[in-house]
């Protein structure tokens, strides 16, 4: 008989774990991966006989080849030549920065965590946090939109919930793609962005090679007919104000596009607005220099802890209403044909010119869209004597004048239950609850005096209409 072999008992582990990794690679591994097609396959299957507006194709492409196709764009290999020459770099250096900023841009949407998990998690925060409501929305007009057009939803920007209830609302009638910046960039956080199908934007970059890349990610998903939204503000909104567009994602999508082309680009105004913003106290703290500094993540869990506490003694109450208005859909290729513009055919100077006009035209748009919700129609009456105190009589007459004053101006009401009474008694324990607001000896009330700049942050989402 031979000898018997032995091995080192380590030796013998090496072993068993290298045979336990084949059988992985080469039976698990796919198993998996066929389950997990066959799970997004079924839900694409489902989506697409409900969905308004169809998910494209190229937004289903493997990820590698979208970071392939990006890095080999001719353009980026024009500007990455230049790039090198520019700064006296090698090539192999520079294709390294084009891959690595293409990584960092180009998504990796999975329609199975998009429209299971993805839209179960959106949900249940919206609702949790607030009552969700849907405005005004014309769906005869939204149903009208060729299919074949890229379709881009443009709306303001008043707080980090706006990415959560815009997917929630949104997800019977679209995928949607944005633009996220990279407060973002964390993990897990990242990896789940991503595969909701939202790209990463250094938005304060001067890097001409990665703005290219992300100039072409942008102009080839808008191509391909993505659906993607879109916040021209740049930013949250620190006062409550509308803020001046900003054009860079606007050029991207506008200066490739082709008006006689076969796909048009479709823009939806959308209006957002809160009864309470979670960010409120952070973002006014941003606009007083001479104000205590402290840690976001401190302030965070200081809130957490204090609605905490509200919950276990039952006297928690969700933070109002979230309500979401959808704007009359503005044809792209219509508005160029009525100006006769090709924006491809223009200089730098004056094709800025022509999209600060459709930005602006836009912006009004998204104003009007925005719904009056009951503690900004309240904020605004009480802010317009601030010093003298009201009764609750003088205060309901005078909001009701506002209701009129802003559907007259074209902007859209709010009222919960379809009961005006109502809406003045929601904005006025909202106030009260907060202690936004204090009462007299003669059972009147008024502002208190340190909270005034808070009760001009809700008001100021209306300060838009007010103008008119």
């Amino acid at each position: 008989m031979p000898d018997a072999v032995t091995l080192p008992f380590w030796m013998a582990a090496v072993l068993v774990a290298l045979a336990v990794v084949a059988v992985v690679d080469r039976l698990l591994t796919p198993s998996v991966r066929w389950l997990l097609r066959r799970r997004v396959e079924r839900v694409l299957d489902e989506v697409h006989t409900r969905l308004q507006i169809r998910i494209q194709p190229f937004k289903l492409n493997r990820r590698q080849t979208l970071i392939e196709g990006l890095t080999h764009d001719p353009e980026v290999t024009a500007e990455a030549e230049r790039f090198a020459a520019e700064n006296d770099l090698p090539r192999r250096e520079v294709a390294d920065r084009v891959e690595r900023y293409a990584r960092e841009i180009v998504p990796a949407f999975n329609a199975y965590i998009y429209f299971r998990f993805g839209y179960w998690l959106s949900r249940r925060i919206a609702r949790a946090l607030y009552r969700v409501r849907l405005g005004a929305i014309d769906d005869e007009a939204l149903a009208a939109v060729p299919p074949e057009s890229t379709v881009v939803f443009v709306m303001n920007h008043r707080s980090n919930m706006d990415y959560i209830l815009v997917s929630y609302l949104a997800a019977e009638r679209t995928a949607l793609s944005y633009a996220v910046g990279e407060w973002a960039r964390i993990w897990p956080l990242e990896s789940l962005v991503r595969s909701m199908g939202a790209y990463f934007v250094r938005r304060r970059s001067r890097n001409a090679l990665y703005r290219r890349v992300l100039r072409c990610y942008v102009q080839t998903a808008t191509r391909q007919g993505v659906t993607q939204a879109v916040f021209p503000e740049g930013g949250l909104s620190r006062d409550g104000l509308l803020q001046p567009p900003k054009l860079g994602l606007l050029d991207y999508m506008m200066s490739g596009f082709d008006p006689q082309g076969q796909r048009d680009i479709v823009v939806v105004p959308v209006g957002i607005n809160y009864d309470r913003v979670l960010e409120d106290r952070t973002l006014l703290l941003d606009l007083d220099p001479d104000a205590p500094r402290r840690h976001a993540l401190g302030g965070t869990l200081a809130f957490l802890w204090g609605n905490l506490k509200l919950l276990a003694r039952g006297r928690w109450y969700r933070f109002g209403y979230a309500c979401v208005g959808f704007g009359r859909p503005v044809s792209m290729r219509g508005w160029l044909a009525e100006r006769d513009l090709d924006l491809r055919r223009l200089e730098r100077g004056e094709r800025f010119a022509r999209l600060e006009e459709l930005a602006g035209e836009l912006m009004a748009e998204v104003g009007t869209a925005i719904p009056a919700l009951p503690v900004a129609l309240v904020a605004t009456v009480l802010l317009r004597r601030p010093e003298r105190a009201m009764s609750e009589l003088e205060i309901k007459a005078a909001v009701l004048r506002l209701m009129e004053e802003v559907e007259a101006s074209g902007g859209r009401v709010y009222v919960p239950r379809e009961n005006r009474e109502y809406a003045l008694e929601v904005g006025l324990r909202m106030l009260r609850l907060r202690r936004l607001l204090e009462q007299t000896g003669e059972g009147l009330l008024r502002v208190r005096p340190e909270e005034l700049s808070m009760l001009r942050y809700y008001a100021n989402s209306l300060a838009h209409l007010e103008g008119e």
